[in-house]
Protein backbone atom coordinates (compact mmCIF):
# COMPACT_ATOMS: atom_id res chain seq x y z
CA UNK A 1 0.00 0.00 0.00
CA UNK A 2 1.35 3.26 -1.12
CA UNK A 3 1.73 5.90 1.82
CA UNK A 4 -0.12 9.20 1.11
CA UNK A 5 1.86 12.58 0.43
CA UNK A 6 3.18 14.64 3.03
CA UNK A 7 1.36 17.97 3.75
CA UNK A 8 4.51 18.59 5.96
CA UNK A 9 7.17 17.29 6.83
CA UNK A 10 10.20 18.57 9.48
CA UNK A 11 13.60 17.44 8.92
CA UNK A 12 16.73 17.72 11.43
CA UNK A 13 14.56 20.10 13.88
CA UNK A 14 16.55 21.42 16.10
CA UNK A 15 15.99 24.17 18.99
CA UNK A 16 18.20 25.40 21.85
CA UNK A 17 17.28 27.86 24.93
CA UNK A 18 20.25 28.27 27.70
CA UNK A 19 22.42 25.73 25.50
CA UNK A 20 19.97 22.93 26.39
CA UNK A 21 18.43 21.14 23.66
CA UNK A 22 14.54 21.22 23.39
CA UNK A 23 14.39 19.56 19.99
CA UNK A 24 17.45 17.65 19.05
CA UNK A 25 17.46 16.52 14.68
CA UNK A 26 13.96 15.62 14.96
CA UNK A 27 12.32 14.24 11.66
CA UNK A 28 8.59 14.20 11.59
CA UNK A 29 5.97 14.27 8.89
CA UNK A 30 2.02 14.64 8.58
CA UNK A 31 0.54 12.85 5.80
CA UNK A 32 -2.75 14.04 3.57
CA UNK A 33 -5.66 11.80 5.16
CA UNK A 34 -4.15 10.53 8.56
CA UNK A 35 -3.82 11.36 12.22
CA UNK A 36 -0.16 11.88 13.47
CA UNK A 37 -0.44 10.98 17.73
CA UNK A 38 2.59 13.14 18.98
CA UNK A 39 3.22 11.48 22.58
CA UNK A 40 5.80 12.17 24.93
CA UNK A 41 6.89 13.18 28.94
CA UNK A 42 6.66 16.36 29.66
CA UNK A 43 9.77 18.56 28.94
CA UNK A 44 10.00 15.78 25.71
CA UNK A 45 9.73 18.40 23.65
CA UNK A 46 6.22 18.04 21.94
CA UNK A 47 5.35 21.48 22.15
CA UNK A 48 8.67 22.98 20.94
CA UNK A 49 8.10 21.44 17.67
CA UNK A 50 4.82 22.03 17.40
CA UNK A 51 6.00 25.99 17.90
CA UNK A 52 8.59 25.61 15.51
CA UNK A 53 5.63 23.91 13.32
CA UNK A 54 3.41 26.95 13.76
CA UNK A 55 6.04 29.57 13.19
CA UNK A 56 6.39 30.39 17.16
CA UNK A 57 10.00 29.81 17.16
CA UNK A 58 12.43 29.81 14.22
CA UNK A 59 14.45 26.62 14.17
CA UNK A 60 18.34 27.02 15.28
CA UNK A 61 18.68 24.07 12.28
CA UNK A 62 16.71 22.26 10.40
CA UNK A 63 14.26 22.18 7.15
CA UNK A 64 10.27 22.75 6.81
CA UNK A 65 8.74 21.02 3.63
CA UNK A 66 4.99 22.10 2.46
CA UNK A 67 4.03 19.01 -0.21
CA UNK A 68 7.67 18.87 -1.26
CA UNK A 69 8.74 22.73 -1.34
CA UNK A 70 11.34 23.96 1.09
CA UNK A 71 9.49 26.78 3.25
CA UNK A 72 10.14 29.10 6.49
CA UNK A 73 7.86 30.92 8.58
CA UNK A 74 8.76 34.22 9.89
CA UNK A 75 5.27 34.18 12.04
CA UNK A 76 2.51 32.42 13.25
CA UNK A 77 0.58 34.22 10.38
CA UNK A 78 2.68 32.80 7.84
CA UNK A 79 2.13 28.80 8.90
CA UNK A 80 -1.71 29.72 9.15
CA UNK A 81 -1.26 31.01 5.41
CA UNK A 82 0.58 28.32 4.55
CA UNK A 83 -2.51 26.00 6.10
CA UNK A 84 -1.42 25.15 9.50
CA UNK A 85 -3.71 25.35 12.07
CA UNK A 86 -3.11 24.57 15.88
CA UNK A 87 -5.86 24.43 19.15
CA UNK A 88 -4.88 24.64 22.12
CA UNK A 89 -5.33 23.66 25.29
CA UNK A 90 -6.64 27.10 26.17
CA UNK A 91 -8.55 28.11 23.14
CA UNK A 92 -7.40 31.38 21.51
CA UNK A 93 -10.85 32.96 21.23
CA UNK A 94 -12.15 36.24 22.35
CA UNK A 95 -15.12 35.87 25.38
CA UNK A 96 -17.19 38.42 24.34
CA UNK A 97 -17.37 38.81 20.78
CA UNK A 98 -19.36 36.70 18.96
CA UNK A 99 -18.57 33.13 17.18
CA UNK A 100 -18.78 34.59 13.44
CA UNK A 101 -16.48 37.37 14.97
CA UNK A 102 -14.21 35.29 16.16
CA UNK A 103 -14.07 33.24 12.86
CA UNK A 104 -12.42 36.37 11.24
CA UNK A 105 -9.50 37.64 13.76
CA UNK A 106 -6.81 37.53 12.00
CA UNK A 107 -7.81 36.65 8.21
CA UNK A 108 -7.47 38.55 5.15
CA UNK A 109 -9.22 39.06 2.01
CA UNK A 110 -12.69 40.10 3.43
CA UNK A 111 -12.19 43.82 1.73
CA UNK A 112 -13.32 46.77 3.93
CA UNK A 113 -16.72 45.83 4.32
CA UNK A 114 -17.44 42.60 5.89
CA UNK A 115 -20.52 40.56 5.26
CA UNK A 116 -22.09 39.18 8.38
CA UNK A 117 -24.40 36.94 6.14
CA UNK A 118 -21.55 35.63 3.97
CA UNK A 119 -19.50 34.90 6.65
CA UNK A 120 -22.84 32.68 8.57
CA UNK A 121 -23.41 30.86 5.69
CA UNK A 122 -19.61 29.68 5.31
CA UNK A 123 -19.54 28.63 9.43
CA UNK A 124 -22.78 26.71 8.87
CA UNK A 125 -21.82 25.12 5.73
CA UNK A 126 -18.13 23.66 7.17
CA UNK A 127 -20.47 22.76 10.24
CA UNK A 128 -22.36 20.33 8.39
CA UNK A 129 -19.23 19.17 7.01
CA UNK A 130 -17.38 18.39 10.02
CA UNK A 131 -20.50 18.15 12.67
CA UNK A 132 -19.61 21.01 14.36
CA UNK A 133 -22.57 22.44 14.98
CA UNK A 134 -22.55 25.80 16.79
CA UNK A 135 -24.69 29.29 16.69
CA UNK A 136 -22.51 31.66 14.99
CA UNK A 137 -24.03 34.68 16.61
CA UNK A 138 -23.48 33.75 20.21
CA UNK A 139 -21.13 35.25 22.17
CA UNK A 140 -18.39 32.92 23.39
CA UNK A 141 -18.44 33.55 27.04
CA UNK A 142 -21.80 32.03 26.60
CA UNK A 143 -21.24 28.65 24.93
CA UNK A 144 -20.13 25.27 26.73
CA UNK A 145 -16.41 24.17 27.04
CA UNK A 146 -17.14 21.74 24.24
CA UNK A 147 -18.88 24.56 22.12
CA UNK A 148 -16.01 26.32 22.32
CA UNK A 149 -13.79 23.95 21.57
CA UNK A 150 -15.83 23.03 18.44
CA UNK A 151 -15.21 26.89 17.34
CA UNK A 152 -11.78 26.53 17.90
CA UNK A 153 -11.81 23.97 15.41
CA UNK A 154 -13.76 25.54 12.76
CA UNK A 155 -11.53 28.83 12.92
CA UNK A 156 -8.73 26.61 11.67
CA UNK A 157 -10.79 25.29 8.89
CA UNK A 158 -12.55 28.65 8.32
CA UNK A 159 -8.66 29.58 7.17
CA UNK A 160 -8.60 26.65 4.98
CA UNK A 161 -6.23 24.82 7.24
CA UNK A 162 -4.87 21.37 5.49
CA UNK A 163 -2.76 20.42 8.59
CA UNK A 164 -4.17 20.76 12.46
CA UNK A 165 -2.68 20.38 15.69
CA UNK A 166 -4.89 19.45 18.21
CA UNK A 167 -3.17 19.84 22.17
CA UNK A 168 -4.37 17.73 24.81
CA UNK A 169 -8.40 18.20 22.60
CA UNK A 170 -10.19 15.94 25.30
CA UNK A 171 -8.79 17.21 28.31
CA UNK A 172 -12.42 19.24 28.55
CA UNK A 173 -14.90 17.11 27.36
CA UNK A 174 -17.51 14.27 28.33
CA UNK A 175 -16.93 11.14 26.94
CA UNK A 176 -20.07 12.01 25.02
CA UNK A 177 -18.49 15.25 23.40
CA UNK A 178 -15.66 13.25 22.67
CA UNK A 179 -16.65 10.73 20.88
CA UNK A 180 -18.11 13.73 19.01
CA UNK A 181 -14.67 15.09 18.42
CA UNK A 182 -13.26 11.30 16.98
CA UNK A 183 -16.15 11.60 14.59
CA UNK A 184 -15.01 15.07 13.39
CA UNK A 185 -11.23 13.93 13.42
CA UNK A 186 -11.93 10.65 10.99
CA UNK A 187 -14.41 13.00 8.76
CA UNK A 188 -11.35 15.19 8.27
CA UNK A 189 -9.40 12.24 7.74
CA UNK A 190 -11.52 11.06 4.73
CA UNK A 191 -11.15 14.68 3.57
CA UNK A 192 -7.71 14.59 3.34
CA UNK A 193 -6.55 16.94 6.21
CA UNK A 194 -3.51 15.94 8.05
CA UNK A 195 -4.52 16.19 12.19
CA UNK A 196 -1.04 15.97 14.87
CA UNK A 197 -3.26 14.55 18.08
CA UNK A 198 -1.40 15.44 21.03
CA UNK A 199 -2.14 13.76 24.71
CA UNK A 200 -1.44 11.77 27.55
CA UNK A 201 -4.18 9.48 27.36
CA UNK A 202 -2.71 6.41 25.72
CA UNK A 203 -6.20 4.54 25.31
CA UNK A 204 -7.54 7.48 22.85
CA UNK A 205 -4.42 7.65 21.01
CA UNK A 206 -4.70 3.86 19.98
CA UNK A 207 -8.48 4.92 19.15
CA UNK A 208 -7.76 7.39 16.76
CA UNK A 209 -4.48 7.59 15.44
CA UNK A 210 -2.95 6.24 12.22
CA UNK A 211 1.17 6.63 13.46
CA UNK A 212 2.76 8.24 16.39
CA UNK A 213 5.82 9.71 17.11
CA UNK A 214 7.61 9.51 20.41
CA UNK A 215 9.98 12.14 22.04
CA UNK A 216 11.58 11.82 24.98
CA UNK A 217 14.68 14.26 26.36
CA UNK A 218 14.47 16.45 23.16
CA UNK A 219 15.43 13.90 20.87
CA UNK A 220 12.95 11.36 18.64
CA UNK A 221 12.89 7.84 19.52
CA UNK A 222 10.36 6.13 16.85
CA UNK A 223 7.61 6.32 14.32
CA UNK A 224 5.30 3.39 14.25
CA UNK A 225 2.01 2.09 13.36
CA UNK A 226 -0.34 2.48 16.01
CA UNK A 227 -2.49 -0.82 14.73
CA UNK A 228 0.80 -2.35 15.85
CA UNK A 229 1.80 -0.92 19.13
CA UNK A 230 -0.44 -1.53 22.27
CA UNK A 231 -0.76 0.88 25.47
CA UNK A 232 1.77 -0.42 27.51
CA UNK A 233 4.86 -0.40 24.61
CA UNK A 234 4.08 3.48 23.87
CA UNK A 235 4.47 4.09 27.44
CA UNK A 236 7.61 2.28 27.69
CA UNK A 237 8.89 3.94 24.95
CA UNK A 238 7.80 7.58 26.56
CA UNK A 239 9.69 6.88 29.56
CA UNK A 240 12.46 4.16 28.81
CA UNK A 241 11.86 1.98 31.19
CA UNK A 242 9.06 -0.59 32.04
CA UNK A 243 5.94 1.41 33.67
CA UNK A 244 4.87 0.98 37.29
CA UNK A 245 0.65 0.37 37.46
CA UNK A 246 -0.34 4.08 38.01
CA UNK A 247 -2.65 3.12 40.97
CA UNK A 248 -1.93 0.98 43.91
CA UNK A 249 -5.15 1.14 45.71
CA UNK A 250 -6.27 -0.03 49.03
CA UNK A 251 -9.54 -0.36 50.49
CA UNK A 252 -10.37 3.00 52.24
CA UNK A 253 -10.88 2.39 55.58
CA UNK A 254 -13.37 6.02 56.25
CA UNK A 255 -14.10 7.61 59.35
CA UNK A 256 -16.29 10.45 60.70
CA UNK A 257 -16.74 13.47 59.00
CA UNK A 258 -14.04 15.93 59.18
CA UNK A 259 -15.27 18.62 56.61
CA UNK A 260 -18.55 20.15 55.80
CA UNK A 261 -20.19 22.36 53.01
CA UNK A 262 -23.46 23.29 53.86
CA UNK A 263 -26.04 25.33 51.24
CA UNK A 264 -23.02 27.19 49.61
CA UNK A 265 -23.54 29.62 47.54
CA UNK A 266 -21.14 31.71 45.72
CA UNK A 267 -20.23 34.52 42.37
CA UNK A 268 -18.07 33.68 39.79
CA UNK A 269 -15.40 36.42 38.51
CA UNK A 270 -18.51 38.12 36.73
CA UNK A 271 -20.54 38.32 39.62
CA UNK A 272 -22.74 35.41 37.94
CA UNK A 273 -24.06 32.72 40.26
CA UNK A 274 -21.38 30.05 40.58
CA UNK A 275 -22.68 27.63 43.07
CA UNK A 276 -26.43 27.35 43.80
CA UNK A 277 -26.77 25.76 47.07
CA UNK A 278 -24.27 22.93 46.98
CA UNK A 279 -23.37 20.78 49.92
CA UNK A 280 -21.21 18.12 50.13
CA UNK A 281 -19.14 15.93 53.19
CA UNK A 282 -15.49 14.63 53.20
CA UNK A 283 -14.55 11.88 55.30
CA UNK A 284 -11.35 10.76 57.59
CA UNK A 285 -9.66 8.60 55.10
CA UNK A 286 -11.25 8.93 51.95
CA UNK A 287 -11.16 11.01 48.32
CA UNK A 288 -14.35 11.96 47.45
CA UNK A 289 -13.85 12.71 43.73
CA UNK A 290 -15.77 15.60 41.47
CA UNK A 291 -16.61 15.24 38.43
CA UNK A 292 -17.77 17.93 36.11
CA UNK A 293 -16.95 20.19 32.26
CA UNK A 294 -14.76 22.60 33.36
CA UNK A 295 -16.72 25.95 33.91
CA UNK A 296 -19.54 24.50 36.05
CA UNK A 297 -18.55 25.59 39.58
CA UNK A 298 -15.61 23.60 40.23
CA UNK A 299 -12.72 26.59 40.33
CA UNK A 300 -15.12 28.46 42.92
CA UNK A 301 -15.89 25.78 44.64
CA UNK A 302 -12.42 24.91 45.80
CA UNK A 303 -11.56 28.81 46.71
CA UNK A 304 -14.47 28.74 48.91
CA UNK A 305 -13.38 25.76 50.60
CA UNK A 306 -10.39 27.04 51.36
CA UNK A 307 -11.52 30.97 52.14
CA UNK A 308 -10.31 32.14 48.60
CA UNK A 309 -13.47 33.05 47.88
CA UNK A 310 -16.62 34.74 49.83
CA UNK A 311 -20.09 32.83 50.12
CA UNK A 312 -23.18 34.72 49.57
CA UNK A 313 -24.56 32.51 51.49
CA UNK A 314 -24.03 29.05 53.55
CA UNK A 315 -21.64 27.54 56.17
CA UNK A 316 -18.59 25.50 56.09
CA UNK A 317 -17.27 23.64 58.99
CA UNK A 318 -14.00 21.91 60.22
CA UNK A 319 -14.56 19.18 62.74
CA UNK A 320 -17.90 21.07 64.04
CA UNK A 321 -16.02 24.09 64.31
CA UNK A 322 -17.44 26.76 61.97
CA UNK A 323 -15.27 28.26 59.38
CA UNK A 324 -17.13 30.45 57.83
CA UNK A 325 -15.86 34.12 57.26
CA UNK A 326 -12.49 32.81 58.93
CA UNK A 327 -9.21 34.19 57.26
CA UNK A 328 -7.53 32.07 54.61
CA UNK A 329 -4.31 32.05 57.31
CA UNK A 330 -7.15 30.22 59.38
CA UNK A 331 -8.29 27.72 56.57
CA UNK A 332 -4.60 26.96 55.25
CA UNK A 333 -2.75 26.58 58.54
CA UNK A 334 -1.53 23.06 59.00
CA UNK A 335 -4.69 21.02 58.99
CA UNK A 336 -6.41 21.96 55.55
CA UNK A 337 -4.29 21.90 52.87
CA UNK A 338 -4.57 23.12 48.94
CA UNK A 339 -3.54 22.35 45.10
CA UNK A 340 -5.01 24.62 42.75
CA UNK A 341 -5.03 23.72 39.59
CA UNK A 342 -3.28 27.04 37.85
CA UNK A 343 0.37 25.80 39.60
CA UNK A 344 2.15 28.59 37.26
CA UNK A 345 0.26 31.07 38.58
CA UNK A 346 -1.89 30.56 41.66
CA UNK A 347 0.36 27.68 43.04
CA UNK A 348 3.30 28.66 42.52
CA UNK A 349 5.45 32.33 42.50
CA UNK A 350 7.77 31.71 39.37
CA UNK A 351 10.12 33.89 39.46
CA UNK A 352 11.03 32.50 43.03
CA UNK A 353 13.19 29.67 43.87
CA UNK A 354 11.94 26.61 45.58
CA UNK A 355 12.91 27.03 49.16
CA UNK A 356 11.12 30.26 49.00
CA UNK A 357 7.83 28.47 47.68
CA UNK A 358 7.81 26.24 50.26
CA UNK A 359 8.03 28.05 53.07
CA UNK A 360 5.14 30.29 51.36
CA UNK A 361 3.37 27.81 53.10
CA UNK A 362 5.37 26.90 56.31
CA UNK A 363 6.80 30.38 57.49
CA UNK A 364 4.80 30.86 60.15
CA UNK A 365 6.77 27.54 62.08
CA UNK A 366 9.14 28.40 64.90
CA UNK A 367 11.35 25.58 63.45
CA UNK A 368 11.83 28.36 60.15
CA UNK A 369 12.33 31.41 62.30
CA UNK A 370 15.48 32.84 64.28
CA UNK A 371 13.33 35.65 66.38
CA UNK A 372 11.75 37.81 64.01
CA UNK A 373 13.87 36.86 61.05
CA UNK A 374 13.84 33.80 58.86
CA UNK A 375 15.55 30.81 59.46
CA UNK A 376 16.96 30.04 55.83
CA UNK A 377 19.39 27.05 56.41
CA UNK A 378 16.41 25.37 58.43
CA UNK A 379 14.25 26.03 55.38
CA UNK A 380 16.86 25.14 52.96
CA UNK A 381 16.98 21.64 54.93
CA UNK A 382 14.06 21.03 54.80
CA UNK A 383 13.01 21.57 51.82
CA UNK A 384 15.74 19.55 50.49
CA UNK A 385 14.21 16.50 52.36
CA UNK A 386 10.84 17.03 50.56
CA UNK A 387 11.64 17.30 47.02
CA UNK A 388 14.48 14.46 47.21
CA UNK A 389 11.27 12.81 48.86
CA UNK A 390 8.73 13.50 46.11
CA UNK A 391 11.58 13.28 43.18
CA UNK A 392 11.51 16.65 41.95
CA UNK A 393 14.34 16.86 39.52
CA UNK A 394 16.27 20.48 39.79
CA UNK A 395 19.85 21.85 38.77
CA UNK A 396 19.21 23.75 42.37
CA UNK A 397 17.37 24.87 45.40
CA UNK A 398 17.80 28.15 44.61
CA UNK A 399 16.70 28.72 40.79
CA UNK A 400 13.57 30.52 40.04
CA UNK A 401 10.42 27.56 39.63
CA UNK A 402 9.91 29.12 36.55
CA UNK A 403 13.20 26.77 35.19
CA UNK A 404 11.44 23.23 36.12
CA UNK A 405 9.10 21.50 33.82
CA UNK A 406 5.37 21.20 34.50
CA UNK A 407 5.88 18.03 36.23
CA UNK A 408 8.49 18.69 38.42
CA UNK A 409 6.46 21.98 38.99
CA UNK A 410 3.54 19.57 40.30
CA UNK A 411 5.49 17.46 42.73
CA UNK A 412 7.15 20.43 44.21
CA UNK A 413 3.66 21.63 44.62
CA UNK A 414 2.92 18.58 45.70
CA UNK A 415 6.13 18.03 48.38
CA UNK A 416 5.08 21.41 49.74
CA UNK A 417 1.00 20.72 50.99
CA UNK A 418 1.63 17.33 51.65
CA UNK A 419 4.23 17.73 53.74
CA UNK A 420 3.35 16.76 57.48
CA UNK A 421 -0.03 15.03 58.03
CA UNK A 422 -2.87 17.32 56.88
CA UNK A 423 -6.61 16.75 57.71
CA UNK A 424 -8.17 17.64 54.91
CA UNK A 425 -6.53 18.35 50.95
CA UNK A 426 -8.58 20.09 48.49
CA UNK A 427 -6.73 18.70 44.84
CA UNK A 428 -8.13 20.27 41.91
CA UNK A 429 -6.82 18.96 38.20
CA UNK A 430 -3.29 17.88 40.66
CA UNK A 431 -2.28 15.49 37.01
CA UNK A 432 -3.59 17.94 34.21
CA UNK A 433 -1.25 18.13 31.40
CA UNK A 434 1.34 15.60 33.18
CA UNK A 435 3.14 12.54 31.68
CA UNK A 436 2.77 8.83 32.54
CA UNK A 437 5.24 9.25 35.13
CA UNK A 438 4.56 12.03 36.90
CA UNK A 439 0.73 11.25 36.43
CA UNK A 440 0.93 7.97 38.51
CA UNK A 441 3.72 9.50 41.12
CA UNK A 442 0.79 12.25 41.79
CA UNK A 443 -1.97 9.50 42.06
CA UNK A 444 0.10 7.82 44.80
CA UNK A 445 0.96 11.06 47.01
CA UNK A 446 -3.06 11.33 47.32
CA UNK A 447 -3.43 7.58 47.78
CA UNK A 448 -0.96 8.37 50.29
CA UNK A 449 -2.39 11.19 51.77
CA UNK A 450 -5.91 9.44 52.05
CA UNK A 451 -4.22 6.11 53.57
CA UNK A 452 -2.71 8.69 56.66
CA UNK A 453 -5.98 9.63 57.46
CA UNK A 454 -6.50 12.85 55.42
CA UNK A 455 -10.00 13.66 53.59
CA UNK A 456 -9.22 14.01 50.12
CA UNK A 457 -11.54 16.17 47.52
CA UNK A 458 -10.30 15.73 43.73
CA UNK A 459 -11.57 17.35 41.45
CA UNK A 460 -10.60 16.30 38.15
CA UNK A 461 -11.73 16.01 34.36
CA UNK A 462 -10.45 13.26 33.47
CA UNK A 463 -13.00 10.38 34.41
CA UNK A 464 -10.19 7.55 34.00
CA UNK A 465 -8.55 9.38 36.78
CA UNK A 466 -11.96 9.67 39.33
CA UNK A 467 -12.95 6.16 38.71
CA UNK A 468 -9.35 4.67 39.75
CA UNK A 469 -8.93 7.07 42.92
CA UNK A 470 -12.27 7.89 44.27
CA UNK A 471 -14.19 6.02 47.28
CA UNK A 472 -17.16 8.25 46.41
CA UNK A 473 -17.63 10.57 43.48
CA UNK A 474 -20.41 13.52 43.21
CA UNK A 475 -21.10 15.21 39.96
CA UNK A 476 -21.41 18.79 39.41
CA UNK A 477 -23.46 20.52 36.39
CA UNK A 478 -23.84 24.93 36.83
CA UNK A 479 -23.09 24.96 40.24
CA UNK A 480 -25.24 22.15 41.44
CA UNK A 481 -24.11 18.46 42.46
CA UNK A 482 -26.17 16.26 40.02
CA UNK A 483 -25.85 13.04 42.26
CA UNK A 484 -23.46 11.12 44.70
CA UNK A 485 -22.40 7.51 43.78
CA UNK A 486 -21.26 5.41 46.68
CA UNK A 487 -19.38 3.25 44.69
CA UNK A 488 -18.02 4.47 41.82
CA UNK A 489 -17.09 1.19 40.43
CA UNK A 490 -20.49 0.83 39.02
CA UNK A 491 -21.00 4.08 37.47
CA UNK A 492 -21.31 3.84 33.50
CA UNK A 493 -19.21 6.12 31.57
CA UNK A 494 -22.35 7.05 29.88
CA UNK A 495 -24.17 7.67 33.41
CA UNK A 496 -21.73 9.56 34.03
CA UNK A 497 -21.26 11.58 30.89
CA UNK A 498 -25.25 12.28 31.02
CA UNK A 499 -24.78 13.38 34.71
CA UNK A 500 -21.99 16.16 33.87
CA UNK A 501 -24.80 17.32 30.83
CA UNK A 502 -26.87 18.25 33.75
CA UNK A 503 -29.07 15.16 33.58
CA UNK A 504 -29.59 14.24 37.73
CA UNK A 505 -28.84 10.86 39.13
CA UNK A 506 -32.18 10.24 40.04
CA UNK A 507 -32.28 6.63 41.72
CA UNK A 508 -29.50 4.89 43.50
CA UNK A 509 -29.18 2.17 40.90
CA UNK A 510 -28.86 4.54 37.92
CA UNK A 511 -25.08 4.42 38.24
CA UNK A 512 -25.45 0.23 37.91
Amino acid sequence: MTASPSLVDLRGITKTFLGVAANDDIDFDVRAGEVHALLGENGAGKSTLMNVLCGLYRPDRGQIFLSGQETAFRTPRDAIAAGIGMVHQHFMLIPVQTVWENMILGQDGFGFVLSKKAICRRIGELADQYGLHVDPEVPVWQLSVGEQQRVAILRMLFSEAKVLILDEPTAVLTPQEARQLFATLRRMREEGHGVVFISHKLDEVAEISDRVTILRKGRKINTVRTSGVGPEELAEMMIGSRVVPAVNKRAAVTGETVFRAQELSVLNDKDLPALEGLSLELRRGEILGLAGVDGNGQTELCEALVGLRRLQSGRIFFNEREMTGASVRDFLGDDIRYIPADRRGTGLVPTMNLRENYVLRHYWREAFRKGPFMNWEAVAGQTGRVTERFDVVTPSLGVPVRMLSGGNLQKLMLARELDGNPRVVVAMQPTWGLDVGATAFVRERLLEAREKGAAVLLVSEDLEELLALSDRLAVIHKGRIMGLLEDPRRATEETLGLMMAGRPLTSPKEGD
